[in-house]
């Protein structure tokens, strides 16, 4: 992009030039529309994105269930359910309250998809599931499975024969990686992770022990992926999982949706108009959160608001939300370095299908610094006892931005729910967090109780 063309967009964008010069920004989505105007128009751009698409794949899940539990011990108790918990945090809102000189109104709750079992994050449920999917399609059309069988025998010698012969292959910052490669190593399948800079070595070292071949760049997580894609199509029994144009991906995140709304009734929390559910979701290239906010819109319509959250250095489905252009653009073009701590989040340009699909139903995005999240990861630490790695702590910003903000209080106004707010329920999706090495992870508290001191 040409400097006059960058100018142009800060010119008729006037928050880019705050975005360039890494400050954080709350933007509110002017082209949100109705959920049911929304869905008309996605109806004839994706007709396969639909409700029965989303309940499909919870039923693919089920017929795995088996699988998994015999695959991964610590699923027994769930039957072979791949799911996290809700938690009410009630000291944490205390504790923000008071950190951030804000209160707010309604419930706080946590989505622990930091403690996700098999892979320990919110890419558990997008790469697991198309992993899965994949596996099935293969053995049902070489005739080794029918739809009716236990799934389990899935886990015999002869079928991981079977996949030995074919590959998988994902660019990642990490934890799509992590999903993938545990769950296709633990199948049978060849899998090659191709890892951007931005990646831990922690990560990589895990994926390696689980027989996962990584392959490491000096670039972004942009680069890995078209690195990754171009190697995979090469070979005709290689199969790539692509983060930023998968169906299959989104769907398996959107899952999510369902799971949370049998989680909400059985703590007899309400979702309508007089109870709104605000739910805050770290992004990168946008998959995970974009097919959850696609599932939540879903099932509870207009009256759930999704926000997105991401790193001031790295704040590219923003950019390309903001100005329509979506993959078009990268945080580059704005002189930004895409440079995060969040390693989940440290993503240059944002998937073009996502941003096509959020276009009309995500109410709005925030962008932090990586202070904030050292701090609220810390605090979460102390006041709940529950431990995530920094690129999953964002979304607990969400309410003091909504409550504090002029953008939040606009958004209020706008939507006239002033008088409800009193019964919001607020959910911040906490996205990793699991498997990070204990000393690593006390470094990453440390460095929160310093800042916060």
């Amino acid at each position: 992009m040409t400097g006059a063309e960058t100018a142009n967009l800060k010119h008729k964008f006037p928050a880019l030039q705050q975005i360039s010069n890494y400050q954080p920004v709350f933007w509110i989505n002017d082209h949100m529309k109705g959920t049911g105007e929304a869905f008309s128009r996605l109806s004839m751009l994706y007709p396969r994105l639909n409700e029965f698409a989303i309940r499909d794949a919870e039923t693919r899940l089920q017929r795995f269930a088996p699988l998994i539990a015999r695959l991964f011990p610590e699923t027994k108790d769930s039957q072979g359910m791949i799911e996290s918990e809700i938690k009410e945090i009630s000291a944490m809102k205390y504790l923000l309250q008071h950190k951030y000189s804000q209160a707010f109104e309604g419930k706080l709750l946590l989505k622990c998809d930091s403690h996700l079992p098999v892979a320990g994050s919110v890419k558990a449920r997008g790469g697991i599931y198309e992993v899965l999917k994949h596996a099935e399609d293969l053995a049902m059309q070489n005739g080794m499975l029918k739809i009716e069988d236990d799934y389990s025998l899935l886990a015999e010698d002869y079928f991981k024969d079977f996949f030995s012969q074919y590959s998988l292959a994902v660019g990642s910052t990490g934890n799509l990686g992590l999903s993938i490669g545990i769950m296709g190593a633990a199948l049978g399948f060849k899998t090659v992770v191709h890892m951007s800079r931005d990646a831990k070595a922690w990560k990589k070292a895990l994926l390696r022990s689980k027989g996962v071949q990584v392959l490491e760049y000096d670039s972004d997580y942009s680069k890995a992926v078209e690195a990754g894609r171009i190697q995979s199509h090469k070979d005709p029994k290689s199969y790539f999982i692509d983060d930023e144009n998968s169906l299959d991906l989104f769907l398996g995140y959107s899952v999510a949706a369902l799971r949370l709304k049998k989680q909400l009734a059985e703590m007899k929390v309400t979702v309508d108009r007089e109870h709104p559910l605000f739910v805050y979701l770290p992004c990168g290239v946008g998959g995970a959160p974009g097919g959850i906010c696609y599932g939540l819109k879903t099932l509870f319509g207009d009256h759930v608001h999704c926000f997105f959250v991401e790193p001031t250095h790295s704040p590219c489905m923003l950019i390309g939300l903001m100005t329509g252009e979506n993959e078009k653009l990268s945080v580059f073009d704005f002189g930004l370095d895409n440079l995060t701590e969040a390693d989940g989040l440290a993503v240059g340009k944002p998937s073009g299908f996502v941003g096509k699909v959020m276009a009309e139903l995500v109410s709005g995005i925030y962008t932090v610094e990586d202070h904030d999240l050292y701090r609220l990861l810390a605090m979460l630490a102390d006041s709940e006892q529950i431990t995530i790695e920094p690129s999953a702590a964002p979304g607990i910003l969400g309410p003091v931005m909504i409550a504090g903000s002029d953008a939040g209080k606009t958004y209020i106004r706008k939507n006239n729910l002033e008088k409800h707010m009193k019964n919001a329920t607020h959910i911040a999706w906490a996205t990793g967090g699991l498997f990070v090495p204990e000393d690593l992870m006390q470094s990453f508290y440390e460095r929160g109780k310093e800042l916060l001191n």
